[in-house]
């Protein structure tokens, strides 16, 4: 089992940044790949970014615009998303997953284990 635990949400202006962190505990954190993803109010949850666990990125460049960068500290078990230039339209809970190192790793799909969230509110 891994836990992970989201912080870095609040309230925050349009244009401005927030840095995102994801805590895991319980099994060896280097061997799991991970994402962010989010879920704005009324509609589906949607891939954000992930990084892979030789340090692959990959983001969802629809929305991304390079505005955001995903990395990670073995040595912490956490990953971070930073957010620059943030939009009303990035308003959304944000969560952290994670999934075993594998063959078929897939960015934006197959993920196991899941954050309760981390609230982002942009304001214009």
């Amino acid at each position: 089992q891994v836990q992970l635990v989201e912080s870095g949400g609040g309230l925050v202006q349009a244009g401005g940044s927030l840095r995102l962190s994801c805590v895991a505990s319980g099994r060896t954190f280097s061997n799991y790949n991970m994402g962010w993803f989010r879920r704005a109010p009324g509609k589906e949850r949607e891939f954000v970014a992930a990084i892979s666990v030789s340090g692959g990125r990959a983001y969802n460049i629809e929305f991304m615009k390079g505005r955001f960068t995903i990395s990670r500290d073995n040595a912490k078990k956490t990953v971070y998303l930073e957010m620059n230039s943030l939009q009303p339209e990035d308003t959304a809970v944000y969560y952290c997953a994670a999934q075993m190192a594998s063959a078929t790793y897939l960015p934006v799909m197959g993920y196991d284990y899941w954050g309760q969230g981390a609230q982002v509110t942009v304001h214009s």
